[in-house]
């Protein structure tokens, strides 16, 4: 197996290359138009096949631009939101690449129609964890499904479970279930109520409001 993260230092965005080098078969997760070079040259040093490009969530204000980019690596777009050319998966579904899998975690709310990847002990959570430190919008989309979606999906996960987030700038890029249920500022030691009166007081989203899809198990 192949596991790579590609690191952004000056922006702190994180990208993940996972391949079964065996069948020659690979993915990426998060990845933005300027990783496409070093991408490719990943790919062909390997002579991979990109079986999917996982996008856990997208900004409106950057979509068409980097959709346009990514469609260009020639596998399918998976991603939550709707749109022309994409794949949406239903929750649970299962992404095979060689002899593994990718599955679908339906999380909502940092943007509505957010998607975390699981594979083996990790989670890929997109920017799930960062509340008010995302550097494209100051507070989560549906507060509310934020709630849910971490404390109902990703929390209930075994304490070892590797989280690996979509952005750090001065953080960590990986984390584990029991440290973020321990510690996390805004989950950690709060009631539902306490947590959504923190989040109300930092301000008005950057993006627009639509109703919460979740999907069908």
């Amino acid at each position: 197996m192949l596991f790579r993260i590609l690191h952004d230092e000056r922006g702190g965005d994180l990208s993940y290359l996972l391949a079964d080098t065996g069948a020659r078969e690979a993915v990426v997760v998060d990845p933005h138009s300027r990783d496409l070079p070093v991408l490719q040259a990943l790919l062909n040093e390997r002579d991979l096949r990109l079986r999917w490009v996982l996008r856990t969530h997208q900004h409106d204000h950057l979509q068409a631009p980097e959709f346009s980019s990514l469609a260009r690596l020639g596998a399918p777009v998976v991603q939550g939101e709707a749109r022309d050319g994409v794949f949406q998966p239903a929750e649970g579904a299962l992404l095979p690449f060689g002899h593994e899998f990718v599955r679908v975690l339906a999380t909502p709310g940092h943007t509505v129609d957010c998607l975390s990847f699981v594979w083996r002990d990790r989670v890929f959570c997109g920017g799930l964890l960062a509340v008010d430190a995302c550097p494209r919008q100051p507070r989560p989309a549906d507060p509310a499904a934020l709630w849910d979606s971490v404390t109902q999906r990703v929390f209930t996960l075994p304490d070892e479970t590797l989280l690996f987030a979509g952005h750090e700038k001065r953080a960590r890029a990986v984390s584990t279930v029991l440290e973020q249920r321990r510690w996390h500022p805004f989950f950690a030691g709060l009631t539902r109520d306490e947590y959504l009166a923190r989040v109300a007081a930092l301000g008005s989203p950057a993006v627009r409001h639509r109703p919460v899809k979740l999907f069908n198990p």
